[in-house]
């Protein structure tokens, strides 16, 4: 519960034995619970304010459809608001987890030493929603001890026909099929185990394309670029330091 939980002990009460080839896929709120990074609605900030210290860039509401909420981004990914959540907050804003990727390691490296497991994945996921469909899915934030990229370039299609610029977001697609099941409400499971998977990639080393980490990709690079690039972008802050939630904690 906000403000601050022991994650670890959580984890250790609620996961069983993690079994190899296994993806244990936790919630970012939890993870940040954790850091406590949490902010009081005592304090009377708005969430839009808040949006604008956490982005990497923002585009005011007003713009917005329906104008309730904020288009952000951050660690080069789309989300609503900075990724700051009221729901199943009690009284708080729960901000995203400070470093998700090196959390979502920390949180295997943990896994891996209790179950003395070789092969094992984690994902850090939340919600978003997607251009043209109705509803939130899943997405990972941060991940650790796999590729979250299956390569097809260079395979040859059913009828021989070689790829050329195929792959396959495996870290989002589990992300997504995990937040379905743990839910968006009153679920109450922030926590899921996936097993079964095929040709899931487990390695510390992660894929990069010419040099360029595979799953990320560049503004520039992107196929969306010219619709993100018409977009009129504010500078964000780029993230909340501890001391400043602790600072807004205190009133």
């Amino acid at each position: 519960m906000p403000p601050q939980d022991d994650l670890y002990q959580v984890l250790g009460e609620s996961l069983p034995k993690i079994e190899e080839r296994s993806v244990v896929v936790v919630t970012s709120k939890v993870v940040a619970i954790h850091q406590g990074r949490c902010v009081p609605l005592s304090t009377g900030i708005e969430r839009e304010e808040l949006a604008k210290k956490e982005a990497d860039w923002y585009v005011d509401k007003d713009i917005v459809p329906g104008q309730f909420i904020m288009f952000t981004r951050k660690h080069n990914i789309l989300i609503a608001s900075g990724g700051i959540d009221k729901s199943n907050a009690k009284e708080h804003m729960i901000l995203w987890p400070k470093g998700p990727m090196t959390a979502a390691k920390e949180i295997y490296e943990w896994i891996k030493a209790r179950d003395k497991v070789k092969e094992l994945g984690v994902i850090m996921t939340d919600s978003h929603v997607v251009m043209m469909r109705r509803g939130t899915q899943g997405i990972a934030i941060g991940h650790w001890g796999f590729n979250p990229v299956r390569d097809y370039r260079g395979r040859p299609d059913i009828f021989g026909r070689k790829l050329v610029v195929q792959t396959a977001n495996v870290a989002d697609s589990l992300a997504t099929a995990a937040v379905l099941e743990m839910g968006e409400g009153q679920e109450q499971t922030p926590l899921a185990i996936i097993t079964g998977i095929k040709e899931i990639e487990f390695s510390e080393d992660p894929k990069t394309i010419e040099g360029k980490p595979t799953f990320s990709i560049p503004l520039a690079e992107d196929l969306f670029e010219p619709m993100l690039a018409a977009v009129p972008w504010q500078k964000g802050q780029g993230g909340l330091t501890d001391e400043e939630v602790e600072e807004m904690k205190k009133g």
